[in-house]
């Protein structure tokens, strides 16, 4: 793909993204005059590029589309459910062609214009309002297929004297709406001799037109692009890693130059050591910032993802025969983008699994004293260096019995695990887990939620549900603000260094040297809680010499983490494992020492380090 068709792919899908939005909304408020010119403005943007592309198709399908909300803007017809249904469709025809592209088509190669969808615009066109007769002339002009906005230049009429006709340049390239409406023209050869008997005035207008285009001066209605340029992920994650590099030599730096402190430098030595920190001091701070501005450009907004979901649910439910509405919050919220790019399917696999598990029939609530109409919740928000997105649906909740009852049917568990209902919603995640008898097209094969879990947890994240009987179920996501530098509490056990995320960590405790001891499990008191000890050397197959000091990690059961030391915090480079899978470690770190450290994960840290002590069972 060339850079010029990329850069429209990449460009038009976000609109195509927009517009599945807008219409959605415009389902909900009909009389909306803003979304319906956004959604005009759209398809207009995307047919203009297409047509300078030469993808045919595509253009067919905007160009029509475009017709139909010119004639709905104007009042021609009404928005009706047929409407923006044939909408809908012309809008995921469009998606499907240029995500076609983005994965390596050839623009020769895509498929034509399906005749049901060209049926099903036309006849939303023809659906003609009343009062047709003193807007039929503007709907015979809006109905005559239009110059491509982007092929302009190439199209635009030529003068007497060879050169370009600006005035009409400059109306094919400036959005509908922002000029006065040229008045229609009875011949292409009137239209030659109005210019050529235009007024000295008007040819000074046309002049200032043609002089505002070649200064790039026009300024347009249209909405502000932000100036920007799009960078290749892969660059920018090499910068990233240089990034971090750079603070981790600064850091080794700074604890050599620490160290060379305690020694006494006279004469000539003593001013080079001054210039030596100062200039150590700058390059540590400068790195820094570095690395801070260059994880911000790897920042987006979960909005981006969030935007895609209103249509699924809406098709779902449908298809389902179910009545539910998507509320979304905190859109706003900003992520790294690897997170934002693979947390689609997790999501689709849990909003499928709420309409087709946890929501009821209309006929069904209404018998539970419910709403006829359902609502799933998708909200995100910050907290401290993580972000937590939840999804919530107020349906008929999750049965604990009847999940370890399957689960013990498949034989997936055995009689006497899962004894807490926190543990047996946990089962859901098991790959072929399944409540369901019958697989349907949505659910029921046993491998959605397993993909969720597998998924959260690659970003080092970790989920959790909670869910009431007859209520609803909630599941949480926890996931790492930035995926390559982690906040974390530096241990150590049996001269290994480790390191904790510190979205676990509550605080640090001294640990006696003889504990109360509850079913042979050691326990101690914190802030008046029993709290279950558990040694982190012996969970991990060190052997632990004298663990006196804990660390109360917070976890839906909370519990305290003994080891040897605390070496104190620091926001360390992580590099995934890639050869090997260590339960309980997500990845390695060099601390500033230049000492390798072992980052332990944060699910393995909720899940209260269980993987690990069934293994060694």
């Amino acid at each position: 793909m060339d850079d010029m068709l990329k850069e429209f792919v990449v460009e038009a899908l976000d609109l195509a993204t927009n517009v599945e939005e807008h219409l959605l909304s415009l389902e909900r408020n009909p009389g909306d005059m803003n979304t319906l010119n956004a959604v005009f403005r759209s398809f207009h943007t995307i047919k203009g590029g297409a047509g300078f592309m030469n993808l045919s198709a595509m253009v067919s399908a905007c160009h029509l589309t475009e017709n139909l909300f010119d004639a709905l803007r104007t009042g021609q017809v009404p928005v009706t459910p047929e409407a923006i249904e044939a909408a809908l469709e012309a809008s995921g025809f469009v998606a499907d062609q240029l995500t076609a592209l983005n994965n390596g088509t050839e623009p020769d190669k895509l498929s034509t214009m399906p005749k049901s969808l060209e049926k099903m615009l036309t006849d939303a066109i023809e659906m003609k309002g009343v009062s047709k007769k003193p807007v039929a002339a503007k709907a015979k002009v809006a109905e005559t297929p239009k110059p491509v906005e982007k092929a302009a230049p190439l199209a635009a009429k030529k003068e007497n004297n060879g050169a370009l006709d600006w005035e009409a340049y400059f109306r094919a390239v400036t959005p509908p709406g922002t000029l006065p409406e040229a008045e229609a023209a009875e011949t292409a050869e009137s239209e030659e001799e109005e210019v050529h008997a235009a007024a000295p005035a008007q040819r000074e207008e046309t002049e200032a037109v043609k002089s505002s285009l070649s200064g790039a001066e026009v300024k347009q209605n249209a909405p502000a692009k932000e100036e920007s340029i799009r960078i290749d992920a892969v660059k920018l994650n090499v910068l990233l890693e240089v990034a971090g590099e750079s603070v981790q030599a600064a850091n080794q730096a700074a604890v050599l130059l620490e160290k060379l402190s305690q020694f006494k430098f006279d004469g000539q030595a003593a001013p080079l050591m001054s210039a030596l920190t100062e200039t150590l001091t700058r390059a540590s701070r400068y790195s820094t910032e570095l690395q801070r501005a260059t994880l911000a450009t790897r920042m987006q907004p979960v909005g981006r993802l969030f935007q895609k979901f209103p249509r699924l649910i809406r098709e779902l439910a449908r298809d389902l025969g179910k009545e539910v509405d998507l509320n979304i919050a905190g859109a706003e919220t900003e992520v790294d983008r690897v997170v934002v790019d693979s947390l689609y399917d997790p999501l689709v696999h849990m909003l499928r699994n709420a309409l087709d598990h946890g929501i009821e029939t209309a006929e069904e609530r209404i018998n539970a004293n419910k709403s006829p109409r359902a609502t799933i919740s998708l909200k995100a928000w910050q907290e401290a260096s993580s972000v937590m997105i939840e999804v919530t649906d107020d349906g008929k909740g999750m049965d604990a019995q009847r999940l370890r009852d399957k689960a013990v049917s498949k034989g997936l568990i055995n009689a006497h695990d899962a004894r807490t209902d926190d543990e047996a919603f946990q089962l859901v995640f098991l790959p072929g887990f399944s409540t369901k008898e019958v697989a349907s097209s949505v659910s029921g094969r046993g491998v959605g939620m397993d993909v969720v879990k597998t998924a959260v947890e690659r970003h080092r994240g970790a989920i959790r549900i909670a869910s009431q009987l007859g209520t609803g179920t909630t599941f949480l996501i926890r996931l790492p603000i930035e995926l390559s530098i982690v906040p974390t509490m530096l241990v150590r056990t049996d001269g290994a260094s480790l390191a904790l995320p510190m979205a676990t960590v509550q605080r640090v405790v001294e640990l006696p040297e003889t504990f109360e001891s509850v079913g042979g499990q050691p326990v101690l008191r914190d802030l008046g809680r029993p709290l279950p000890v558990k040694s982190l050397g012996k969970i991990l197959g060190y052997t632990p010499a004298s663990e006196r000091v804990g660390i109360v990690i917070a976890a839906p059961s909370p519990y305290i983490l003994s080891v040897d030391a605390v070496d104190g915090t620091a926001d360390l480079v992580i590099k995934p494992l890639t050869c090997i899978s260590t339960p309980g470690i997500t990845g390695t770190a060099r601390s500033a020492e230049g000492e390798l450290v072992l980052v332990i994960s944060l699910s393995f840290l909720i899940d209260g380090c269980k993987t690990r002590e069934r293994i060694t069972a």
